[in-house]
């Protein structure tokens, strides 16, 4: 098969992302042609598709992805009908990741901002080291999700898994179901009006249908990251 010329894939709205291969699928969204919206096709599991994308355009990919879908996104908008492999939405700065389906491991770790949205449940570490991104999870998530968590809000509708928030700074988390267990300086908080009007916009724009009143609220003591001289000695 002759390899693919991206000038005769610019005027195009939709694109088979086996026929055309990856590097052509991202090449297109990035080149000056690139259409305003753009359906990808058939992926199959593919990693890396639509990364590192800036500019605001509408990308749909009808199917399941690989690792880092969307990965370093900013300012498109990605929607995924399907599941996603580890990494979905990796360094995300803005714009907004939608899945309509699972994800692995490591959602949305190190995002700076922006919305990623997982319908479905949320593997282990998801939002892992988050720096400023909203993730909603309209499912579970595993274990060690917000592990040290440095900014943003993290919104699960359904049950969190084991050491939740661990080494945790100053990333909210909001949990309606079960907590297996918190993590290292994560701790109960109070839900005040501010938190359940934070709480109702986040819902919202994740388009979930669901009462601030059933959350709970987590969030870091403050201890770990501060030094005590008291513990001196134990360096």
């Amino acid at each position: 098969m002759a390899p693919t010329v991206i000038s005769e894939l610019a005027p195009a709205s939709t694109i088979d992302a086996t026929a055309a291969g990856v590097r052509a699928v991202n090449a297109l969204l990035a080149s000056p042609g690139s259409p305003a919206a753009l359906t990808i096709t058939d992926p199959r599991g593919a990693h890396a598709l639509a990364c590192g994308l800036d500019a605001e355009v509408e990308v749909t990919i009808e199917g399941h992805v690989g690792y880092y879908c969307a990965g370093m996104n900013q300012r498109a908008t990605v929607t995924v009908h399907g599941s996603a492999g580890v990494g979905v939405a990796e360094n995300m700065m803005s714009g907004s990741v939608r899945v309509r389906g699972d994800a692995s491991q490591s959602a949305g770790a190190t995002a700076h901002g922006g919305l990623l949205v997982i319908e479905g449940n949320a593997g282990a570490r998801c939002g892992i080291s988050m720096k400023g991104v909203d993730i909603v999870v309209g499912g579970d998530i595993g274990h060690m999700s917000a592990f040290m968590g440095q900014a943003g809000r993290l919104v699960v509708l359904g049950d969190a898994g084991e050491a939740l928030g661990d080494s945790l700074y100053e990333a909210r988390i909001y949990v309606r179901g079960r907590v297996a267990s918190l993590g290292a300086d994560c701790v109960r908080k109070d839900l005040r009006p501010e938190h359940r009007a934070e709480l109702a916009e986040l819902l919202a724009a994740a388009g979930f249908d669901a009462d601030p009143a059933e959350f709970t609220r987590y969030g870091s003591a403050r201890e770990l990251y501060h030094f005590h001289v008291d513990n001196a000695n134990a360096y």
